[in-house]
């Protein structure tokens, strides 16, 4: 298959009469799949109410087709098509977050979306991104666009239009460039539909502004095993991972360094993952800064590019450091600890 590539400015005004723009949205009327920029990450979008479209998704990701994907729209009352109710904490947090990296989970309407969206469930995922070519792309198809993350399953998600030309060139019927995304993780999702709504992925928009928005809310179990309790190694396959295996070191930066020099002995060729403020202390055959430590949302932005770059050279394994598990923080570290298959090395001293 030949991929189209539309290279699109996102600061030109009415974004959604462009050339480019109304092509690439030609092509998802016809039911084919394009990749697009998002404020998060780049999403493989196809018409959501089409199974055939849809099933195109998965095909080009290798994603398992028991997996949901998140509907993308472009107007806030659009979403009454395609949910039975918006609760009122819903609104709230539509109201606040929209558009930006939010997805509120609703109670389906039957017979409108595709099965393949919802994957057989009683509800749907919808966001709106905040992003001007996504908006204008979905505006021109008139249609809702699933779109999960534009690259191979399990592999780090897209951040820049290079990233979705690497994996899916020759799989899809166009791509967008738009440039780079913003905050460089995935939008987090809630599920609204229970009394008290509840966190299920981590991402964009952080519990706390949540819950400045609404009170209180759930966070579901595996993200909270997570933030509390790390499960020991293997427990979980990976995602967003590297082709090398990577590990997490809870510790300081000496022992990391140790762990290294113990592997490179060996004739092991070994990564680190580190930020700004110790890119320069290390001493690896590859050291990639993910961002400033100071700074987590730098850190979030730049994470996947980051783990893309140990694809790049002949590396055995990879080192990564743990940040903080607040705000932001919680989605990086879901997102590292997926990367990783949750293979946490911690060190051990007398006055920890």
């Amino acid at each position: 298959m030949l991929t189209k590539i539309w290279t699109v400015d996102k600061t030109v005004e009415n974004l959604y009469t462009y050339p480019q723009i109304i092509e690439a949205a030609e092509v998802l009327q016809k039911n084919e799949v394009v990749a697009f920029p998002t404020e998060t990450v780049y999403g493989l979008g196809a018409n959501a109410l089409s199974d055939e479209a849809v099933n195109k998704i998965y095909e080009a990701k290798g994603r398992p087709s028991d997996n949901p994907l998140i509907v993308h729209i472009s107007k806030m009352e659009d979403v009454d098509k395609y949910v039975e109710e918006i609760p009122e904490q819903a609104k709230k947090l539509m109201n606040a977050f929209w558009p930006g990296p939010l997805t509120v989970i609703l109670k389906v309407k039957q017979g409108i979306l595709s099965n393949k969206v919802t994957a057989g469930l009683p509800t749907v995922g919808i966001r709106m991104p905040n992003h001007p070519v996504a908006l204008a792309l979905i505006e021109a198809s008139g249609l809702p666009i699933a779109a999960p993350s534009a690259n191979l399953s399990g592999k780090p998600s897209p951040t820049k239009f290079q990233h979705v030309y690497k994996d899916l060139n020759g799989k899809i019927a166009g791509i967008v460039d738009g440039g780079e995304t913003g905050v460089g993780v995935e939008s987090t999702v809630i599920d609204c539909t229970e009394p008290i709504p509840v966190i299920l992925r981590p991402g964009g928009t952080t519990r706390e502004e949540i819950e400045g928005i609404i009170g209180s809310v759930g966070m579901d179990r595996q993200v909270k095993e997570e933030v509390e309790k790390p499960k020991s190694p293997g427990m979980k396959y990976t995602h967003y991972a590297p082709a090398a295996p990577m590990y997490l070191v809870d510790g300081s930066s000496a022992f990391l360094q140790e762990t290294v020099d113990s592997m490179r002995k060996i004739g092991k060729r070994v990564g680190i993952l580190t930020t700004d403020e110790r890119v320069n202390t290390y001493q690896a055959d590859l050291v990639v800064s993910c961002g400033q430590r100071e700074q987590l949302s730098t850190v979030a932005h730049h994470l996947y590019d980051a783990l893309r770059q140990f694809d790049q050279e002949e590396i055995d394994m990879i080192y990564g450091e743990v940040f903080p598990r607040e705000g932001i923080g919680v989605a990086i570290m879901n997102r590292l600890l997926k990367a990783a298959g949750h293979r946490i090395i911690k060190e051990h001293t007398s006055n920890r």
